[in-house]
């Protein structure tokens, strides 16, 4: 290639000449290139890089350059490295999902809290008429007592459907993180399942000002909170649906009777979803509120807690207001 490369170097020289020395010329073009192969021919075993010196004596060694053993793996490890550095600085952001148990809420602690939260509601009503009572005359108080026997099998059902429809929803949830992991991406589904309260801790590290932070604390929450208050409308709305179907066929007089309970069965789940909504917004804001306010962790959690339960009753009283 190099003797091409020559000989075509010279054809451009020889072609730069006048037209009346066109026999010179080509006299010399045949000179020059016949001085030139045999100068490759005598170069032909020097090394490549000293071809160039065709005519000043060079004094050329048979020997090769000699170079440690480990040369080539020492390049090869520090290309490694670098490739690794480079492959660490510019990956592409890595997802790690973290998926609870499916029957998480029968695990003994969540069983347990969620019991005595449902308890606690149905059973605590029952001591305020004892606490208000008049101790005036001992026939009375037999008398009040006698009428204001409580019945605690009624509380006791209905604490056991709480436990059971809780149970429901935290199971229906867990459904739908599989459903989220499996059928949306992987960057939605760690949205969907992200740890708020740590996150809300992370961003509180990031030095970020009060409105960006509370937006952000409040995003996360909408995102995070999501699929737990999704999990509550089905569960509300497929109890409903039974009660519904179930009056439907147990009941005798069919005059108007379906169209009316198909009625009522579109208000209710209408009055579901308002709820619903009315709760995903309001933990949002109260998340955001609370991680602002109050410790990032501990405030976040507060807040969409106390958010969760205010979301619906703000939303009743205004719709009342509104309607009446």
């Amino acid at each position: 290639m190099a003797g091409i490369a020559l000989l075509l170097d010279l054809w451009r020289k020889s072609s730069s000449f006048s037209a009346t020395g066109t026999q010179h010329s080509y006299g010399y073009f045949s000179a020059t290139a016949a001085a030139s192969a045999a100068a490759l021919t005598a170069s032909a075993g020097t090394p490549f890089a000293s071809r160039f010196l065709f005519g000043i004596p060079v004094a050329h060694c048979d020997a090769s350059a000699a170079f440690p053993e480990d040369y080539i793996s020492s390049i090869q490890s520090v290309t490694r490295k670098i490739f690794e550095n480079d492959a660490l600085q510019y990956s592409t952001k890595q997802y790690k999902l973290e998926l609870k148990p499916l029957f998480s809420a029968f695990e003994l602690r969540s069983l347990a809290m969620t019991s005595l939260r449902s308890f606690l509601m149905f059973y605590l009503p029952l001591l305020e008429p004892s606490a208000n009572m008049e101790e005036d005359d001992d026939d009375f108080l037999q008398d009040n007592q006698e009428e204001r026997r409580v019945d605690l099998i009624v509380p006791l059902k209905k604490s056991v459907k709480q436990i059971i429809r809780e149970s429901t929803v935290v199971t229906t949830r867990r459904i739908l993180e599989r459903i989220a992991v499996h059928y949306v991406s992987q960057r939605m589904a760690w949205k969907l399942l992200k740890d708020v309260p740590k996150s809300a801790v992370r961003k509180a590290g990031r030095g970020m000002s009060t409105k960006t932070y509370f937006i952000c604390v409040s995003r996360t929450t909408f995102r995070g909170h999501f699929l737990a208050v999704a999990a509550s409308w089905l569960v509300q709305v497929g109890i409903e649906i039974y009660r519904v179907f179930s009056s439907l066929v147990n009941s005798k007089e069919e005059n108007n009777n379906g169209a009316e309970q198909l009625r009522l069965l579109g208000l209710k789940v209408s009055t579901t979803t308002v709820r619903c909504g009315a709760s995903l917004v309001f933990a949002s804001i109260g998340a955001g509120i609370g991680a602002t306010l109050f410790r990032p962790s501990a405030g976040q959690w507060i807040g969409c807690a106390v958010g969760d339960m205010a979301g619906p009753i703000v939303v009743a009283v205004c719709l009342d207001k509104v309607f009446t």
